[in-house]
This record gives structure tokens, C-alpha cells and sequence, in this order.
């Protein structure tokens, strides 16, 4: 972080009682460019979500000067004692925003500056500087956005509201919401995608009927962190959104709720509690679910999939405080290996079974495999590879053993699988909407299936992805699956809006955070760093020799850096890391 202590001796604070009428700071404000003045009145009267305060308090200060930031340089400064703001200067201008990501509080000062906008170096949420609102995701909230002027002297001053300053978090205005028209929006799923959908058609102003179908019997929630086994112990901490906000917002939430038929001739869908809903424009967003080997004894108790809030509860129960259960884990995916990291403190002895040669060989490579598989067996964790499971052996009803293609037999408590899912989309077989052979959803860059205003997204969706010459593919990842959920809401709205995908992953697996983004089959690889002490940079290349995708651990923010540069829709190739693999880094803003 960056702290200029010499501005504190023009740190002129002025704070002030400003009346509510300007909503700029408010932490449900819309979106709009506080330093290019203020929105246009609306003389409709406000949604209920919008914040009316008899006044506000805001803090003004000097807190530098215009050349203690160069051209494309983030610098966090004091704004009096009040907190902290994101000072950027790009194209000459000045932009004040939050300082940490609204995801999980990352630092952005320590992330990748784009053209106009801030991406983490975490997870890859993307930011406007203009406005605050997130373009991409994983989250919910947009940053507080703060005023800036420059005197004739030369000093940068910023205004914003006390209350962002602390909360460092902003939820989009919803508008007016009621009295709502005649048109429907119907959203299967009840995910991240299909939240960021629904929050998405209100904040950019449908006025409509907007319900959201969920199978699950809670409100949407943060799915990263049921594979961090013990971290999910309270839905409404996991919730993004609470019940009174989504009645504000007019977002109808059915729960526990299943779609059973699509009939797209008459527009309507048919649930599994006996009734139909009416749509004008629908979206699907069914996701995954966790694939069950057929072999005998699968369907013993203590065999959990991991894939929902109730698997990792279950999972947590079922182990328990006296670290006496042998746990085998199959597959070496990142499912598999988050469990194993997660749980192995818990457990009495935890082993991993899979096909690959090492720990996420197949996207990693051998080197790296190495550094993790001895990162694994120095927490306790063992491994057997190039074999699976065969079959479960039980008493009483409850596995207490598996046997493995190798002939090996293992002590078993309980069986957390991770080998791979198969798509939510059996009820669309009948209904006319183009499917893979695999059941993916065939969709168009603007997320629309063969059928007109019906669209598609997250897991399912057979998408194009901009990062691989708009090549189609289905990836499942939840910060994927929300920027499906907003590009979807802006061409339901008529908005048109092709998609621009870049895909960002990460896991962490005792305390180290692998982080990717790109895609792609590889042929060749350079790596950068220290592989033994798990510090290092992957390049990724086809056969052009083009870099399609890149890897790190412990070297922020160069994954983020990449995954900015793919969206920019340069390339970079191997001749291009040669003398400094790292020149490239500066292209991007």
C-alpha cells in the first residue's frame, strides 16, 4: 500500500452537513460519474431501495498534489481521519474510489490497472473508476465512487460520504420498481448467475415482473466457499442479499423450487410444486450437478458430492470434533483438493484417489504437480494415483471401506467425491432449445439460444468466449457464471451487448492461492520463479506459440495483468517474454 505522508501538511480537513438531494456517496446511489457532475434529476419518485436521508455527513480534504501521482499510478491516500480513498490518475485525469475489492477485501492498489478501470489481483473482479460499478465479477457490490477536483494550486481534493468511506461497499440503485408493467422476466436458478441477472434487469430499469426460481431452499449465496469445508457454517452470512432486499427490489424468490418443463410455444414454464409461470423473455442458469460414479456400494451414507451449502454442513457433521474419521477423497480436481486441505486438520488420516500422476498434473503440468503434492503430504495428506475406486464396502449401511482398481483397499469413514458434474438441463430435452450432446445450452454472444428471448448462461451455456477467438465453450466458475448473469440482463433489455470473456481462476490450498486465467489446450510451457518454493509464473502456449492462458502462485498481480490483457484483445507471444517476460505488463493501461 501507498501512503504519501507528505500531503498530511495540506490535509485541510472541512467537514460539512450536506443535504440528501445529491446522491453521490450513497450507498445505494446510481450509476453515474461524480467528477463528470451530477445525474439529471428524475422527477419519478425514487424505489424503495433508494436511501432518502433528512442529511448526510461528508468529509472533504486536500490529499495530495497533482504531481504526486504519475500518469497510470494508484496511490491509496488519508482523506482526513476519516478512511481511505484509491487515488488513479489516467489520460491526465483523477479518479477517487473504495480501496478493497467488495469480493473478499483484496487491496486494489495492488491490482491490475486497465484502461478505465481497476481489476483485483485476487479473483479478477473488475471496476469502473468512473462510476465504481463492478463489470466483472466474482461479487456483488460496486465501489463507493468519490467526488475529485484539482485547485489552480495544483492540490487534489476529495469528498465523500463517512458512511462509504467505512463500508467501502455500494449496492446499485434499483429505480422505481413499482407499480410494475405487464412484462415477465423468468430466471431459473438460483445461483450467482441468475441473482446478478435479476439485480441486473432492476438496476438498469426494467420495471417488469422479475422471478427467480431456485431450487435450493435458500436465497442466493456465496458457492465458493462450500469446498473450504468448515468456512460455510452460517447461511445468512453466505447470503448476498438479505430477504428484505429482494422485496425491495420487487424480486420475486420462489425457494425450493424446481423447473420440471420449458414449453416455449406458449412461454411458459412448468414447476415442480404444480404451478406455471408466464414469461416474456427467460434465462436459464441451472448450473451443475456433482457426477456419481456407477460402482457398487456408491450409494452407502457418509458419501457426500460437494456442491451446495447442505453437502458442506453435512460433511462438517459427519467428521466432527474428535478427529477420528478416515476420509478418501476421489478425484485430484480442485474440488477434491480444496476438500482435502479443508478437511485433513479435522480428519484422522485423509488419502486422495485419482487418475492423473499428480495433483492437478493435467492443468498444471509435472513441475508444479511436484511442489504440490509435496505441499500436500507435508499437511498429512496421502495419495494414490493412475487408479480409482471401484467399490465401497459398508455396515450397517455406512461406508467403512473402498476398494481401488489397483487392488488396494482403504479404511473409509467417509467418501467425499469430486470427479466432475453433468449439467442441470434433463427438462429442456423436449423444448425445443438447441442442446449439446452433452446437454450445454447452445448460445449465441449474446447469450440467446435458438429461441428467441430465451438466453442461457453460467455452467450450462455452450458460449462463446472472447479469450479463445470466441470459440465456444462451457466453463464452470462462479465469476463466469455472474458476468453471464449481467450480459444476459442487457440483452433481455434489448441493450445489446456481446460478450467479452475472459476466464479467471483460482483455488487455495493451505494458504497458497493459484490463480489462471485464459484457456485453451496447451503444447508448450514457460514457467517463471521459484516451482519448489511454490512462487512462480506459468506461460501457457499453443502451437503459434501464442500465450492463451497463465498461471501463478505468490506473484500478484500478474494473472490479473494477463486476464486485462486478453480483454483488450491483445495477444502476446514467446518472442514477447524474452529479455523481460514481465515488459508486457505495461501495454495494458
Amino acid at each position: 500500500m501507498f501512503l504519501f505522508n507528505s500531503c498530511r501538511t495540506v490535509n485541510k480537513v472541512v467537514k460539512r452537513i450536506a443535504q440528501a438531494g445529491t446522491k453521490m456517496g450513497s450507498s445505494y446511489s446510481r450509476s453515474y460519474s461524480p467528477n463528470s457532475g451530477q445525474p439529471k434529476n428524475n422527477t419519478e419518485s425514487r424505489g424503495t431501495i433508494s436511501s432518502t436521508e433528512s442529511s448526510s455527513q461528508y468529509v472533504e480534504s486536500v490529499v495530495c498534489k497533482v504531481n504526486d501521482l504519475n500518469e497510470n499510478e494508484m496511490k491509496v491516500f488519508d482523506i482526513g481521519e476519516e478512511g481511505k480513498v484509491l487515488l488513479v490518475k489516467q489520460k491526465g485525469e483523477f479518479s477517487a474510489v473504495g480501496t478493497k475489492c467488495t469480493h473478499y477485501g483484496a487491496p486494489l492498489v495492488s491490482g491490475a490497472l486497465g484502461d478505465g478501470r481497476v481489476r483485483c489481483p485476487w479473483h479478477g473482479a473488475c471496476f469502473n473508476l468512473k462510476t465504481g460499478d463492478i463489470e466483472d465479477f466474482p461479487g456483488f457490490d460496486s465501489l463507493p465512487c468519490y467526488q475529485v477536483t484539482v485547485s489552480q494550486k495544483g492540490e487534489v481534493k476529495v469528498r465523500a460520504k463517512i458512511s462509504d468511506l467505512k463500508s467501502n461497499k455500494r449496492i446499485k440503485d434499483m429505480g422505481m420498481v413499482s407499480p410494475c408493467n405487464e412484462s415477465s422476466v423468468v430466471i431459473v436458478g438460483g445461483g450467482p448467475s441468475g441473482a446478478t441477472c435479476a439485480e441486473t434487469l432492476r438496476s438498469e430499469g426494467f420495471k417488469g415482473r422479475i422471478t427467480l426460481v431456485a431450487k435450493e431452499n435458500y436465497l442466493p449465496y456465496d458457492r465458493i466457499k462450500v469446498s473450504k469445508i468448515g468456512t460455510a457454517t452460517d447461511i445468512e452470512k453466505l447470503q448476498a442479499r438479505s430477504q428484505e432486499y429482494y422485496q425491495n427490489a420487487n424480486i420475486e424468490i420462489l425457494k425450493g423450487v424446481e423447473a420440471t418443463k420449458v414449453n416455449t410455444e406458449s412461454k411458459t414454464v412448468e414447476l415442480s410444486n404444480g404451478s406455471k409461470l408466464s414469461f416474456n423473455s427467460l434465462y436459464l442458469a441451472t448450473g451443475c450437478k456433482p457426477r456419481v460414479p456407477d460402482i457398487p456400494g456408491i450409494n452407502l451414507k457418509n458419501i457426500y458430492t460437494v456442491r451446495n451449502f447442505e453437502d458442506s454442513v453435512n460433511i462438517l457433521k459427519t467428521l466432527g470434533t474428535e478427529k477420528d474419521k478416515e476420509v478418501v477423497i476421489l478425484g485430484l480436481s480442485f474440488i477434491g483438493l480444496e476438500s482435502a486441505s479443508s478437511c485433513v486438520s479435522k480428519a484422522k488420516s485423509m488419502t486422495v484417489v485419482g487418475k492423473d500422476t499428480f495433483p492437478l498434473g493435467q492443468i498444471f503440468g509435472k513441475e508444479i504437480g511436484q511442489s504440490l503434492l509435496k505441499l500436500f503430504e507435508d499437511n498429512g495428506v496421502k495419495f494414490y494415483f493412475e487408479t480409482t475406486i471401484t467399490k465401497c464396502n459398508g455396515d450397517n449401511g455406512i461406508i467403512k471401506s473402498v476398494e481401488l482398481a489397483n487392488g488396494t483397499t482403504l479404511p473409509a469413514d467417509m467418501l467425499i467425491l469430486g470427479v466432475g458434474s453433468t449439467f442441470y438441463t434433463d427438462f429442456l430435452k423436449d423444448s425445443n432449445i438447441a442442446l449439446e450432446s452433452n446437454g450445454s445450452v447452445n448460445v449465441n454472444d449474446k447469450l440467446e439460444t435458438n429461441i428467441k428471448n430465451i438466453y442461457a448462461g453460467g455452467d450450462i451455456a455452450f458460449a462463446p468466449v472472447f479469450a479463445l477467438e470466441n470459440k465456444q465453450m462451457a466453463i464452470g466458475h462462479v465469476g463466469l457464471a455472474q458476468y453471464h448473469g449481467l450480459i444476459a440482463a442487457k440483452n433481455i433489455l434489448k441493450k445489446e451487448t456481446p460478450l467479452r470473456t475472459v476466464p479467471y481462476f483460482w483455488t487455495m490450498l493451505f494458504g497458497k492461492s493459484i490463480r489462471y486465467a485464459g484457456c485453451g489446450k496447451s503444447s508448450d510451457f514457460q514457467i517463471e520463479g521459484d516451482v519448489a518454493a511454490l512462487k512462480f509464473v506459468i506461460f501457457f502456449f499453443n502451437e503459434s506459440d501464442k500465450v492463451i492462458s497463465v498461471a501463478s502462485c505468490m506473484r500478484d498481480p500478474v494473472v490479473s495483468q494477463f486476464a486485462e490483457l486478453l480483454y483488450q484483445g491483445k495477444s502476446l507471444y514467446k518472442n514477447d517474454l524474452k529479455g523481460d517476460p514481465f515488459a508486457w505488463t505495461t501495454s495494458i493501461n
